[in-house]
């Protein structure tokens, strides 16, 4: 009998614990239980980054930058365009029409990341002058790489299958294993001229594919990395019918890009939810097909710009990654940030810092507020306990840590107004430390501190040390929670890292 009320004691003091948490979300706070069971959470966010042509990564700016970026995030690849352009020189032919090959920048290419610990996420592209089928099919960009077709299939897999014996040669199987190769680039659009499009994009992935294999059944191709979504049914169906080998799916998609162009609808969906819902599209598109195993690498992704806003350059792309990491989770094993530095010249060379690139680190090596929202969202755990609030993400971490983000998004074109978030956490101490640190207009904002200076067009090096310096500050501060819990002021465009000790 004693034992019994034992029991019942304890079942009605658990019974009220939970209760007790259960009944304090109606009073409007975010009730997190740090006992509840966690789910998986790789950092799918920050395992691989764009960044501009092949050639750039021979810049010590570019290297810089990737070592820094690579400081806070620990990325492990980084895709770029353009590794077969004429300026990296590895195609040729004599006056007979023999190949010949050259791998002296491809190995200082490969060499400089291997080195700063960051594998290559190969994008096989664009064509060789002397390879291609018509080569003034001119892309407008500023390096002016050739889109065309090859002339000569014997050719182009011959190309493939020794540069792939190179690098296998030079890095070992089980190092090139680990890379991914991925065929061209949004051949959808205007980075390919075949004719028709799909038909002959299909025919260069099939060949490049069993060049590949023809090599190492180990090295992981795939495609079909087309802008905005398209084509990826298609391609399943026609890797499932021609069985072509294929090791994952790629694709692209922006919060800039139209409804119209991702969905094919005219309805209306907020900038700041299209690109998980097109990532979703995606993944229902892989599951629902012949090869339902397969994973989705979202090769380039990022905010809107919002025109002369330049929206990349400000706190909201800290808001709009949180947001991004809610929404996406679960639906693709890596989403690629385009791009992790402003050494980019698609429309020429940069003028200034701060002119809205995609980067991480604008020219000269400042880093942006993007940076450090990279930084802190670094911090997140390898669990996400499940929690429905849309501006909430709970995590644990290996340490005994809760790591909690909040954050309060909103399109710089409107006006938004500051975030209050009740934190009630249950299942610690209800005095426990808590470290909470920021990433908003008041901290590792470099661009207010760029503009506070005067914005200079080329700032000297001691005042890019002076804006880094702005970065890199540690915001954290210690609290202890108040019966439990913790509020939150959160700005406009403003995320907030709580870490609080589980045990």
């Amino acid at each position: 009998m004693r034992l019994s009320r034992f029991i019942i004691g304890l079942l009605l003091a658990v019974a009220a614990v939970s209760g007790t948490c259960q009944a304090q979300i109606s009073t409007g706070k975010i009730v997190i239980d740090a006992r509840a069971p966690g789910q998986p959470f790789p950092h799918f966010w920050e395992q691989t980054f764009g960044s501009g042509r092949a050639i750039l990564t021979l810049r010590e700016s570019y290297r810089n930058d990737l070592r820094e970026v690579k400081k806070v995030t620990d990325f492990s690849y980084v895709r770029f365009h353009n590794v077969l352009h004429d300026e990296v020189g590895v195609y040729d032919e004599d006056d007979k029409g023999n190949p010949s090959y050259n791998f002296t920048y491809v190995d200082q290419i490969y060499d400089g990341l291997l080195q700063s610990g960051v594998r290559p996420f190969v994008e096989i592209s664009f064509m060789p002058r002397k390879l291609a089928l018509r080569p003034q099919d001119v892309h407008p960009f500023w390096y002016k790489q050739i889109v065309s077709p090859p002339k000569d299939y014997k050719k182009w897999d011959e190309l493939i299958r020794v540069l792939a014996q190179h690098l296998v040669d030079r890095y070992g199987l089980d190092e090139v294993a680990n890379w991914y190769f991925e065929v061209w680039n949004e051949p959808n659009i205007d980075f390919w001229s075949g004719d028709p499009k799909q038909a002959t994009y299909f025919e260069l992935y099939d060949h490049t594919a069993r060049a590949l294999k023809s090599v190492s059944q180990r090295l992981r191709v795939g495609g079909p990395a087309t802008s905005s979504a398209h084509w990826v049914d298609s391609f399943l169906q026609h890797i499932a019918e021609q069985n072509v080998p294929v090791d994952f799916i790629s694709s692209h998609g922006y919060a800039s890009d139209t409804v119209q162009d991702l969905f094919g609808t005219k309805e209306e969906i907020p900038a700041d939810k299209r690109v998980c819902l097109a990532i979703r599209k995606v993944h229902e598109q892989i599951r629902a097909s012949a090869r339902p195993e397969l994973p989705l690498m979202w090769t380039e992704w990022n905010v809107p710009n919002f025109g002369a806003l330049h929206a990349r350059d400000t706190t909201y792309v800290g808001a709009a990654l949180a947001d991004h990491i809610r929404q996406c989770d679960g639906l693709a094993t890596m989403t690629s940030f385009w791009t992790f530095s402003d050494v980019f010249e698609e429309h020429g060379v940069k003028r200034e810092p701060f002119d809205g690139g995609f980067g991480l680190i604008a020219p000269g090596g400042i880093k942006k507020p993007s940076y450090s929202a990279f930084a802190l969202l670094h911090r997140l755990g390898e669990e996400r306990i499940a929690q429905d609030s849309p501006n909430v993400l709970v995590t644990r971490r290996k340490d005994g840590w809760l790591a909690i983000a909040a954050w309060n998004l909103a399109d710089p074109d409107k006006k938004g107004s500051e975030l209050r978030v009740e934190l009630e956490i249950c299942g610690v101490g209800p005095k426990s430390e808590v470290r909470v640190s920021r990433a908003d207009s008041e901290h590792g904002n470099t661009l207010a501190a760029y503009q506070s200076m005067g914005s200079p067009r080329y700032p000297t090096e001691a005042q890019v040390r002076e804006l880094n310096r702005v970065a890199e500050v540690d915001s954290r501060q210690k609290v202890r929670l108040s019966k439990g819990a913790i509020t939150l002021q959160v700005p406009v465009n403003g995320v907030a890292l709580v870490e609080v000790r589980e045990r």
